[in-house]
């Protein structure tokens, strides 16, 4: 596989690792009545699952972005912050308050991630619409009789 698509396929493949994730925590919320996880359940299947499937298909329709340094620092910041902050919530829901400051620490490199993730869209993807704009599309290039 070539590079182009590489970090954005990435991602959408780890989100359906958080998806059966969640549904794991979800049915295990439901089956045995202990709602303390719903927050780690609620964090996994949107941080996770949507969040991050959502990027790699950002990613996939905005190649100048996926190619940024800012995709490498959303990458490995969503991808080590996200489980810090699910280990943190999940020993937190069992009882365990010295969980918190995974939970912030996790947290908060999501949260860095997502400014990342953002800054890039803004940046990159200006540069991706000015690319488009400036190029003809496909369908009025075969339909020009002069090409």
């Amino acid at each position: 596989m070539d590079t182009q698509g590489r970090r954005a396929t990435t991602l959408v493949r780890i989100a359906t690792v958080y998806l059966l994730f969640g549904l794991a925590v979800g049915m295990y919320v439901g089956i045995s009545g202990q709602f303390a996880f719903i927050s780690a359940h609620s964090h996994v299947s949107l941080v996770g699952w949507t969040t991050m499937a959502l990027v790699g298909l950002a990613y996939l329709a905005l190649p100048a972005c996926e190619r940024s340094r800012l995709a490498a620092v959303h990458f490995w910041l969503h991808n080590v912050g996200l489980p810090v902050m699910l280990g943190g919530l999940m020993f937190k829901a069992a009882g365990r308050d010295t969980a918190e400051p995974f939970v912030a620490l996790g947290s908060a490199l999501v949260l860095v991630a997502m400014l990342m993730f953002t800054i890039n869209v803004f940046v990159n993807g200006a540069v991706e619409s000015r690319l488009r704009a400036a190029s003809p599309s496909r369908a009025a290039r075969e339909s020009d009789p002069a090409s």
